[in-house]
This record gives structure tokens, C-alpha cells and sequence, in this order.
């Protein structure tokens, strides 16, 4: 073999693993999104079965209307949530960690799709816990 086939060769696989390379996702700039660390808010009662804790968004308008991935229409006015994984229709309670407000949202999507989110709230259930303004919100996901 010439050196210059290999060459290429050595290049091309380079690339082919650089492009297969990994980076640690982004996180999301949180603003002025309180720590929720010095609040009891979040701190659940013994009775209570925390799912998760993390950062809630919302998605509303361009998604109006449209098909979610259980197959029924986003009506960003209902009480309703994206999550990655909880099976559709489970029922969660979202409590905000800071100010305690609570909402009951339904499961009918998939998602967040940003790094980082833990579930993704309608605009109705994100007007509820008070996070519409800033856009992501500091919660925790509690059986109902």
C-alpha cells in the first residue's frame, strides 16, 4: 500500500471518530431561577413519594394544536406535562420548590428535549405554579 491511500485512510477515520466523539450537553443558563436549597418547600412529607426533583419548562403556542406522542391534540389551556418516560395518563402532582404552589398535570407527551429538564409543563399547568414569566422553574414530581 502507497502512503498515500493510508494517509487518507488514517484521516478518514479520524474523522469518522471524531464525529462519533461526545461533550457534556450544555447546561441551561438558569437566570434567575432561585436555589431552592435553603426552602422547605420542596422538602416532601413522609407520606408522599417524590418521582423527581429538577427543573420544569413549558411549551405552549407553536404547539398548540398539534399531535403529541400519545396521539391526542396539545390544548396548551389543559392540565397537562411531557415527561421522558412515565407511562401516558399517569397523573403527577408539580410542586413549584420555592413557593409550594402545586398543580395535578396529566402525561400525554414525550419530553423535555433540553438537557437538563425533568418535565415539561402546558402553559396552563406552568401559569398555575407561577413559572411562565421565567420560563423554567425548580420542582418536584410526587405521585398523586
Amino acid at each position: 500500500m502507497s502512503l498515500k491511500p493510508a494517509v487518507t485512510l488514517a484521516l478518514a477515520t479520524l474523522l469518522w471518530l471524531g464525529g462519533c466523539a461526545t461533550r457534556a450537553p450544555d447546561m441551561p443558563d438558569l437566570g434567575s431561577v432561585p436555589d431552592a436549597s435553603a426552602d422547605d418547600a420542596d422538602t416532601p412529607d413522609a407520606s408522599e413519594s417524590v418521582i423527581a426533583r429538577g427543573l420544569a419548562s413549558w411549551y405552549g403556542e407553536p404547539f398548540h394544536g398539534r399531535r403529541t406522542a400519545s396521539g391526542e391534540v396539545y390544548d396548551m389551556n389543559e392540565l397537562t406535562a411531557a415527561h421522558k418516560t412515565l407511562p401516558f395518563g399517569t397523573r403527577v402532582r408539580v410542586r413549584h420548590a420555592r413557593t409550594g404552589k402545586e398543580v395535578t398535570v396529566r402525561i400525554n407527551d414525550r419530553g423535555p428535549h433540553v438537557p437538563g429538564r425533568i418535565i415539561d409543563l402546558s402553559r396552563a399547568a406552568a401559569s398555575a405554579l407561577g413559572i411562565v414569566q421565567g420560563g423554567v422553574g425548580r420542582v418536584v414530581l410526587l405521585r398523586d
